[in-house]
């Protein structure tokens, strides 16, 4: 039994550090904005 709860500490320790650099990653780093252009074939629009 000691095994199966140092097994779900290990566990939660690195399910903890993941949810860690999740929350990081989405509140302390900001994409930079940019401007972007998709060219459409003109066969798309046309109704087949």
């Amino acid at each position: 039994m000691p095994s199966l709860f140092r097994f779900l500490t290990v566990v939660a320790v690195i399910a903890g550090i993941v949810y860690g650099v999740v929350f990081a990653l989405a509140n302390f780093v900001n994409p930079k904005p940019r401007e972007m252009t998709v060219t459409i074939p003109a066969d798309k629009f046309l109704k087949k």
